[in-house]
């Protein structure tokens, strides 16, 4: 009867010590984990050429978010403070945030109403928007022009509605992947390829003979999550942004990777 018992216990206490354990991570202050550890784990895509892509030579992720969190790391934590990576997806960033798996979220990750009911947003870090991408020929040079047309886009994205929404007669094909919605742009099924600016900006460094044109046409801007109520983390966060945009570092990371791409304006986003 008391080795029932034991077993009986056994689960319990492990049960009781997860839930500690969870209730820890939920109480503990972030910012206050990082400046003691002097170390700050980002999560970050690496799948998103010009923010964060995976260097098939060397193996390791390089972009403008990964440039930016390390620059924010020193901001914050001083010389001393290191930068480490976690590979997230738009499916992953949120639960690993949560879990503890990272302290921040760098990527690439618009604010919207309905995330922030989920984690704290720090303010935006990159304007993005709808934009479009057409052949360097196109007589298209706005979303107005879409009317009437047949237009290329990705499911699931916010530039589906917003193309609706700004030509409402435009006809949208809808694709798995930006492989595939790329692709059919070349074979002419569609007169543009609409998305997030900063990814059109990616895709066209990688497709010479296609240019960005009609500047954003809505405003969907990319921000640095935490866990929800870390406004301590948040507050840093936002604090050195604004340093490394005075003291230039925030220009110079961005002429660094967008400067030169093909219709791609950094009027409005240097700040």
């Amino acid at each position: 009867m008391k080795k029932l018992r034991k077993y009986l216990f056994l689960p319990l206490l492990v049960l009781l010590a997860f839930t500690l354990s969870a209730c820890g991570h939920k109480d503990q202050n972030v910012y206050q984990k990082v400046e003691a550890n002097k170390h700050i784990v980002w999560g970050v895509r690496a799948d998103t050429r010009l923010f964060g892509l995976t260097n098939v030579k060397t193996g390791k992720i390089e972009g403008f978010e990964m440039d930016l969190a390390k620059a924010l790391t020193k901001q914050m934590l001083g010389k001393k403070g290191t930068a480490s990576f976690v590979t997230t997806t738009a499916n992953t960033r949120i639960p690993l945030l949560k879990n503890g798996n990272v302290d921040a979220v760098l990527a690439t990750m618009t604010i919207t109403p309905e995330r922030a009911k989920q984690v704290t947003f720090s303010k935006p870090y990159f304007p993005a928007g709808s934009s479009l991408l057409v052949p360097n020929n196109s007589k298209i040079t706005n979303v107005k022009d879409l009317n009437n047309k047949t237009v290329l886009a990705v499911k699931g994205t916010t530039a589906v509605d917003d193309v609706h929404k700004s030509a409402p007669k435009a006809r949208v094909l809808q694709y798995d992947d930006y492989g595939q919605a790329m692709s059919a742009l070349k074979a002419n099924q569609g007169v543009a390829l609409t998305t997030d600016n900063g990814l059109l900006a990616g895709i066209a460094q990688e497709n010479k003979g296609y240019k960005l044109v009609g500047g954003v046409y809505s405003d969907a801007p990319y921000g640095i999550a935490v866990d929800k109520g870390q406004t301590d983390m948040a507050n840093h966060i936002d604090k050195a942004l604004k340093q490394l945009q005075a003291n230039g570092t925030y220009n110079r990371l961005l002429k660094k990777w967008f400067a030169g791409i093909p219709g791609f304006s950094l009027k409005g986003v240097l700040k």
